[in-house]
């Protein structure tokens, strides 16, 4: 019986201390949080005035921090958005009903051609480079009415465009050449300037008539159409253009024959060693200058 009562008052002792022993331990791990706590704000603060001494030190690398810190996700990475092709081809529409509302010299007649000559290129190149018919009738549009304007033969552009971009708007050369005429835009940027800039550079309107622009003016100082061609390839200063220019030539050909109503094939066929050379690009006001005459110079 003494043993029990032992027992139960030994018991009872215990159960009354447990609390304390427990706040006891409770209040040793609080003191441990605030004290790492406070390590924890003395090694950043220390770190912060660091760098607040470097940063006085060096200001370059603070610039270069808020730079960082500042700088907008269009800045990081510039993504160009081809808009719709309908939406591009809006200018072309208003200098149609600009050029139909002004009489036509004869010169002007000749290069835009008749609308049926205009449908048979329209329909040949569409086969050809699988373009969709409405897509290449305002290409075809927007290169004769260029040629109007800058008095230079519509065909020689629409084969200088097949030749380079195969009528893809969107085309880009490792190089940086753009678009359907693959005009190196950051070299003749100042072109697009009344255009809307480089930006430009993607719109058919402004390719079309800014490679057209830059043709010319190569054909008329090299006074050929071949010379004007090797300069336009970037061979001016090398003995051979690589063929280039006899591939512009040969489109040019086709497109003459399918515009005269001629069937031709939309498939080039096998080239061999005695084949004719392709006519050159026949002038409407024409100027003798030496190899091939040319448009309006």
């Amino acid at each position: 019986m003494i043993n029990s009562n032992t027992g139960a008052m030994l018991f009872a002792r215990l159960m009354a201390r447990q609390p304390a022993a427990w706040f006891s331990t409770t209040r040793i791990s609080a003191k441990g949080v605030l004290t790492t706590a406070q390590h924890t704000l003395t090694v950043v603060g220390v770190s912060a005035l660091v760098v607040m001494a470097v940063m006085f030190v060096r200001p370059d690398l603070a610039k270069a921090l808020s730079d960082s810190l500042n700088r907008t996700p269009e800045a990081e990475v510039a993504v160009v958005t081809a808009p719709p092709l309908s939406a591009l081809m809006e200018a072309p529409a208003a200098n149609a009903a600009a050029a139909a509302a002004a009489p036509l010299t004869a010169e002007e007649k000749a290069l835009l051609g008749t609308q049926k000559q205009q449908q048979w290129v329209t329909t040949w190149l569409s086969k050809r480079y699988r373009v969709a018919g409405d897509a290449a009738n305002m290409l075809v549009s927007t290169a004769y009415l260029t040629a109007r304007e800058i008095k230079l033969d519509p065909l020689l552009i629409l084969a200088v465009m097949s030749i380079e971009s195969g009528l893809n708007p969107f085309a880009e050369s490792p190089m940086g050449a753009q678009g359907l005429m693959q005009v190196m835009s950051k070299v003749h940027h100042e072109k697009f300037q009344d255009m809307g800039g480089l930006q430009a550079a993607l719109n058919p309107v402004a390719n079309i008539r800014v490679g057209s622009l830059i043709l010319k003016d190569y054909v008329t100082r090299g006074g050929s159409v071949e010379a004007g061609l090797k300069s336009y390839v970037g061979a001016a200063a090398f003995e051979t253009d690589e063929g280039y220019g006899s591939k512009v030539l040969a489109e040019y050909n086709r497109l003459k024959q399918v515009s005269a109503g001629k069937k031709v094939p939309t498939i080039t066929p096998v080239m061999v060693a005695s084949q004719p050379k392709p006519a050159a690009p026949v002038a409407v006001a024409e100027k003798s200058v030496s190899g091939t005459q040319i448009a309006g110079l």
